[in-house]
């Protein structure tokens, strides 16, 4: 039986990797979001301070590995055998449960995920044992550790309307102070702001990054929180000073705010969320030793693995240390969980990542109503000031890509905001989440900077919504998932274990698999860049490369849903409503970026401008055409109304077959930007309209004669009709590509002849 716990030890550790990886994926938003949407330093740098941070906390992190062996459950209520399924549980759940969060892009809190699964497991498990125990006395409660779990669910509430609230506030203020334009104020205020966010720094590192750390003793500790008005004074007097003659050296301040916020941050996230990754493994090791010292008994109690005097193998955080800073480097799921963050915040507007729902307009609607209050009671003069405040500064460059997300002030107060509020939150003992107070602070400032105005607020707060609404999701499921996996393990033994295992193996594989799908596909998709047109030649190769994309997609949908229509597979037919919804997303984030393409075009290009609107017109002429197309063949298979009939698949596949012919032509010329055979193919399109005609003549014919079928008849023409006028688009298109290279063909020689 002791062969089949060094298995599961085994089973743990390889977990742990994998958590580290997830976990790190989830929170590497936490202190890189500001850094990197700002764009303060280069990528390169602000990885090796986060590098630096993280290595250092994860070896002073030995301390808070209590919170997985007796913070949330109570040990000596449990045999070793019992420990040993909770753990297995909750790493199991927390792996999965992360790493679909990592995949959907979402932030979400790794302390939480680990604490309801520890949760979970606990509850199922002690209720498990109350049944079967005919002498039971003991209620649920004594089970748990209620009053942690009670100030983890709390906390939720209280790190969101905290961490917004004053988030907003303090940026309100430093707005008014430093306006956008804070290069000429820097000097006034800025040896001040550096002086007081230095120092909530120092502080947030003192008496959070470190306090768990293993070289805190208790005597350190003591007299750290007797003079901490003094320690903060001392630093604040020190790092005022500094900030002042690094200004005077031309020194930016706000990027040494940064650069310190973030190694701050990420200290503080490797010294105290090191256990949410690897604090359940390491409990599972003590346990063990605990077991093999009290002569391998799977039945003895654990009331040992409370005691404060087992610590964490140095090897083992160095370690996690290890596996965290390489992830950080090497996770594309990191990317995107950031790029959520920064997105969400970002100052200029662009394509939303997330859909309006009806909370966010409500919640929009209401607080405009409440804005108008406040503004009729606000005298006009002082008004006219605050509103000078935000008036944003030109644009240095006309590439967006080549400018921040937010500018220096924000990320500052972004950094400095959480961490008071962490180490506020830690001094009072309030759990408040790392992951909960950075993104809502950056929510909160992103709000009071009007970064979230009338175009583009419903859509950041659906985001930020949804966002939170992950949060509640990742209690609930880790909760019940890890309560089940417990009753699985506690019921099938050896058997559940190996079974379970190979299916999170399968999991996480075809997680991974569908993300690498995923990121090429995005890759290989050539996205219209609203920063990079600037002449008629650009918005040509731009043109030529969108319609061939849409061209490409619409052969290959057209193709897939009359093959699945004759072989009425639903299943096809509702994956072929997936890609169209993708490609109707794509031709309306083109739409969305109309504005930004004319507004960066030369004052030349004024025909150009006209020419890619009605691109985008006839594009989503066909789009809408294809759409119809896939949308009534999905509706009739899914009414299970009558087989389309053998000679109308036939009619209709050979229709599809002169699409293919010449949609791949199309693709060809519009991938190589050559134009030459556009005659021959226009030439065409009589001969392929005259065959749908045709067509609709024979079902006419067949309608008075032999067909007996409404619906049939009324999906045949419809689909004929809207083949008929997917052709009419493309050949539209076509003619307009046609006469507008020969308008620049034109200007261009007339070019010559004046040079000349």
């Amino acid at each position: 039986m002791e062969q089949i716990y060094l298995v599961m030890l085994v089973a743990l550790a390889l977990l742990a990797s994998i958590d580290l990886m997830v976990g790190v994926a989830n929170d590497a938003v936490n202190f890189l979001n500001s850094g990197i949407g700002s764009k303060a330093v280069s990528f390169k740098t602000l990885m090796i301070v986060a590098s630096i941070g993280i290595a250092l906390g994860a070896l002073f992190s030995s301390g808070m590995m209590e919170i997985a062996r007796s913070g949330i459950f109570v040990p000596s209520m449990f045999t070793f055998n019992d420990v040993m399924i909770i753990f297995l549980a909750v790493m199991i759940t927390d792996v999965l449960l992360l790493d679909i969060f990592n995949s959907l892009g979402l932030p979400t809190s790794t302390t939480v995920s680990v604490v309801f699964s520890l949760l979970g497991g606990a509850v199922c498990l002690g209720v498990y044992k109350m049944i079967t125990n005919d002498n039971n006395t003991n209620s649920i409660l004594d089970f748990i550790n209620q009053a942690k779990a009670t100030e983890i669910v709390s906390s939720i509430l209280l790190s969101v309307v905290l961490s917004f609230s004053i988030g907003a506030f303090v940026q309100y203020i430093s707005r008014i102070i430093f306006s956008f334009h804070y290069e000429s104020r820097i000097k006034y205020f800025g040896a001040i702001f550096g002086g007081i966010g230095i120092s909530a720094i120092t502080y947030f590192i003192l008496f959070k990054g470190l306090k768990s750390s293993s070289f805190m003793t208790a005597d350190l500790k003591a007299m750290m929180n007797a003079n901490q008005l003094i320690i903060l004074g001392v630093s604040f007097l020190f790092w005022t000073i500094l900030s002042q003659v690094l200004i005077t050296l031309k020194i930016n301040i706000f990027r040494v705010v940064i650069i310190t916020g973030t190694f701050a941050l990420a200290l503080a996230f490797a010294g105290n969320d090191l256990v949410n990754f690897i604090g359940v493994p390491i409990a599972a090791l003590q346990s063990y030793d605990i077991y093999i010292a009290n002569g391998s008994n799977a039945t003895m109690l654990m009331g040992a693995l409370a005691s404060s005097e087992l610590q964490a193998n140095f090897w083992l955080l160095l370690i996690g240390g290890g596996i965290m800073v390489y992830t950080l480097w090497t996770s594309k799921k990191a990317k995107e969980v950031i790029e959520t963050g920064v997105s969400l915040s970002r100052q200029s507007e662009g394509t939303e990542r997330f859909d309006a729902n009806n909370l966010s307009r409500v919640i929009v609607r209401g607080v405009m109503y409440i804005g108008q209050i406040l503004n009729y009671f606000l005298p006009k003069s002082l008004e006219v000031k605050i509103d000078k405040q935000f008036e944003k500064p030109k644009p240095v460059s006309k590439k967006k890509s080549e400018e921040p997300a937010f500018d220096m002030v924000r990320a500052s107060v972004n950094l400095v905001v959480a961490s008071i509020l962490i180490a506020v939150g830690t001094s009072l003992k309030l759990p408040l989440s790392t992951t909960y107070v950075t993104f809502m602070v950056a929510m909160g400032t992103s709000f009071a900077d009007r970064a979230w105005d009338r175009e583009s607020a419903v859509y950041r707060v659906a985001g930020v919504i949804n966002v939170i609404g992950g949060w509640f999701v990742t209690a609930f499921v880790a909760f019940l998932m890890a309560g089940t996996i417990t009753v699985l393990l506690n019921f099938g033994k050896v058997f559940a274990f190996f079974a379970l295992m190979i299916t999170v193996g399968i999991l996480l594989y075809r997680s991974a698999r569908k993300h690498m799908k995923k990121t090429k596909e995005r890759e290989e998709e050539v996205k219209l860049k609203k920063e990079d047109i600037f002449s008629i030649k650009e918005i040509i190769s731009e043109s030529s490369s969108q319609v061939g994309k849409v061209i490409r997609k619409t052969n290959s949908l057209y193709t897939d849903v009359i093959n699945n229509l004759g072989l009425q597979d639903l299943a096809k037919l509702k994956e072929n409503k997936k890609k169209l919804k993708k490609l109707e997303k794509d031709i309306d984030d083109l739409k969305s970026n109309v504005y930004y393409v004319i507004k960066n075009l030369d004052e030349t290009s004024l025909e150009a401008s006209k020419f890619y609107v009605l691109i985008l017109g006839y594009l989503q002429d066909m789009v809408q055409s294809i759409g119809y197309i896939t949308i009534n063949s999905h509706s009739h298979i899914n009414n299970n109304h009558k087989q389309l009939k053998f000679n109308q698949i036939r009619d209709l596949k050979t229709v599809d077959n002169k699409l293919q012919h010449l949609f791949n032509r199309l693709d060809t010329a519009f991938q190589k930007e050559d134009f030459s055979q556009i005659d021959n193919i226009l030439k065409e399109k009589s001969h392929l309209l005259e065959s749908i005609s045709e067509l609709i003549q024979k079902q006419i014919i067949r309608i008075r004669t032999t067909e007996n079928s409404p619906k049939n008849s009324k999906l045949y023409f419809g689909l004929l009709l809207e083949t008929n006028d997917l052709v009419k688009a493309t050949m539209n298109l076509l003619e307009l590509f046609k006469e507008f290279n020969k308008q620049i063909d034109t200007k261009s020689k007339e070019s010559i002849v004046k040079t000349f």
